[in-house]
């Protein structure tokens, strides 16, 4: 559930020990402060990842308006030209650079042959748009793994806001804590129907509620409840290629040996070359000779071995090692097998999908879905869904903040104060001996998590020794009872 920044009913502290003496601690207060704050302080980097995010879901679409010529055929249909005369017609239009892939067209789909140029970024290529059936080029852009200018530049936006590898901080510590407010709203609209709990309660708002913070907080708890399963993929698919977090999970994945397997390109016997009478050309690497032809025979080789579908073809690194043909279809159920393929045809070395490990196929799924590319247009409408619920929920959190400010004469303030401190001493004695260890190593696993709630519990403690150990503060003392988010 999303962020909240407000506050449960206000009641004394006298009333609250009352209430729940010794007996009666409980994570409550806890999850209410943190929430709160969370809500104040995260939700405004959460809120720019979903907007951004929103507009990313729309890539697809704009790529179809934006790139209409250069991405889909103008008549379908009918026999496709070699793939060697498609590289051949991409060569004549871009003559710098070394061959490093050729992703053949299928249905209205055009062939994408990608190739090095001079001064481009890095992981950036000129890609050649062929059409498949008549071997005309139909337009040629700069592209980043596959992706169109277009979608590079919302992608880049949505992942570091265009400010390198400082802006992705920002991206790291929205989903390091999306998870950590949506879990703890649950909890808190969880707590807030105790007596009361049924499906109706819990997943539809209450039209009959007073105007006011109990109506927001209705709509509030009952949306965030419904997009909290969507948050939490969003937020542990998007740790997975972060920076820090994401470092952790790759050398976790390693060592329970969950990476992407891939195929073996070495050969034993340096091959006959296939040649059909066309010109070599430079290679991946620039030193090593490439025949167009050998596209031909390499496909027709990865095609009898059963490789149907969308392909990349990706040239050997040198003369001891195997072209690659790799499926590309993204689209559930995903194809993504792999051969080596020698340029006589023949099959080196296979790995299928189904033979990589649950780890591997699990990350590939996340992160297909991330994009909105698992499932295609179904896919990208409910990220869309899903970023406009966030952004909802978080609105809506403000305005409950805004809403419980005091407005009695001679109590006026800008916004509703925060729960009191000292929440931790009602925790239960067991959930700190369990809960510190967990705190710890949930930290480290997600340094910008950890680091920013050893800032907030610094600044928490420094805030109440100046203040008397909580005596005298001027915040509004929260009950522990059940509060919503």
């Amino acid at each position: 559930m999303a962020v909240s920044p407000q506050v449960d009913t206000p009641v004394t502290s006298d009333a609250t020990t009352q209430r729940h003496g010794a007996g009666g601690r409980s994570f409550g207060p806890l999850l209410l402060r943190l929430h709160f704050y969370a809500g104040i302080l995260v939700a405004p980097f959460i809120l720019i990842a979903a907007t951004t995010g929103l507009m990313f879901t729309m890539a697809p679409t704009l790529d179809k308006v934006v790139y209409g010529d250069e991405l889909v055929v103008a008549d379908a249909g009918g026999a496709t030209v070699p793939v060697s005369q498609q590289i051949t017609a991409a060569r004549a239009t871009h003559p710098e650079g070394s061959l490093t892939g050729v992703r053949v067209g299928e249905g209205q789909a055009t062939t994408q042959v990608d190739f090095t140029s001079p001064g481009l970024p890095e992981e950036h290529v000129h890609t050649v748009y062929v059409d498949p059936y008549t071997g005309a080029v139909t337009g040629q852009l700069e592209t980043w793994a596959t992706a169109t200018p277009l979608n590079t530049w919302l992608d880049q936006f949505h992942r570091d806001l265009h400010l390198g590898t400082t802006g992705e901080l920002y991206s790291e510590f929205a989903a390091s804590w999306l998870w950590v407010v949506a879990l703890g709203g649950v909890a808190l609209w969880w707590r807030r129907q105790r007596g009361n709990r049924t499906a109706r309660r819990l997943l539809a708002p209450d039209l009959a509620a007073r105007k006011g913070v109990r109506r927001t907080r209705s709509w509030h708890g009952a949306l965030g409840l419904w997009i909290t399963a969507g948050l939490l993929v969003l937020s542990a698919t998007g740790l997975t290629w972060s920076g820090h977090a994401g470092a952790n999970f790759s050398s976790a994945v390693d060592a329970l040996k969950g990476s992407r397997p891939s195929v073996t390109t070495a050969l034993t016997a340096a091959p006959g070359t296939a040649t059909g009478g066309h010109h070599s050309e430079p290679g991946a690497t620039g030193d090593q000779p490439v025949d167009p032809a050998a596209a031909d025979t390499v496909l027709a080789g990865a095609r009898r071995d059963g490789l149907d579908g969308p392909v990349q073809i990706t040239p050997p690194a040198d003369a001891a090692s195997a072209w690659t043909v790799t499926q590309n279809d993204n689209l559930w159920p995903v194809r993504l097998d792999s051969v080596a393929v020698d340029p006589t045809g023949t099959v080196t070395d296979r790995v299928d999908f189904t033979d990589w490990p649950f780890l591997a196929k699990l990350t590939s799924w996340g992160i297909n879905a991330h994009m909105g590319l698992l499932f295609g247009v179904a896919n990208q409408i409910l990220l869309a869904l899903l970023a406009i619920g966030l952004i909802t929920v978080i609105i809506w959190g403000y305005r409950m903040w805004w809403q419980r400010r005091p407005t009695r004469a001679g109590r006026h303030a800008p916004a509703g104060a925060p729960p009191a401190r000292r929440a931790w001493q009602q925790l239960p004695s067991w959930g700190i001996v369990v809960g510190v260890p967990v705190v710890f190593a949930v930290g480290w696993a997600l340094p910008l998590l950890g680091i920013s709630l050893l800032a907030f519990l610094a600044f928490d403690l420094i805030a109440g020794a100046v203040r008397g150990n909580g005596r005298n503060q001027p915040e509004v003392p929260v009950s522990p009872a059940p509060a919503g988010s």
